[in-house]
């Protein structure tokens, strides 16, 4: 289990599976997501939403491991651009 911080002022927090963090690597859905200025905003973190919604919407079978990274990590109510971005270094992090 890892914890990331959702908001600079660090009063809300994520805790994310290591079953989050595979999925997401599975599908590679945090590959390539920043701007070519390196940034990562709202509008990023809507690109990912809609990808979800795609993948999950393709795929007649199987698709419980992309709920639960949608429940938990992706649509949880205090996701932001800045939460994405802790993630996105979580995600670069483990796969060292």
């Amino acid at each position: 289990m890892h914890t990331i911080q959702l908001n600079p002022r660090g009063t809300r927090h994520l805790d994310v599976t290591d079953e989050n963090l595979q999925t997401l690597r599975h599908y590679r859905l945090l590959d390539n997501l920043r701007t070519s200025a390196g940034t990562i905003d709202e509008t990023t973190l809507e690109k990912l939403r809609r990808t979800l919604r795609a993948l999950i919407a393709s795929q007649p079978d199987d698709v419980q491991a992309l709920l639960d990274v949608c429940v938990d990590v992706i649509y949880h109510r205090d996701m932001k651009a800045f939460g994405l971005e802790q993630l996105i270094q979580l995600y670069e992090q483990s796969e060292e």
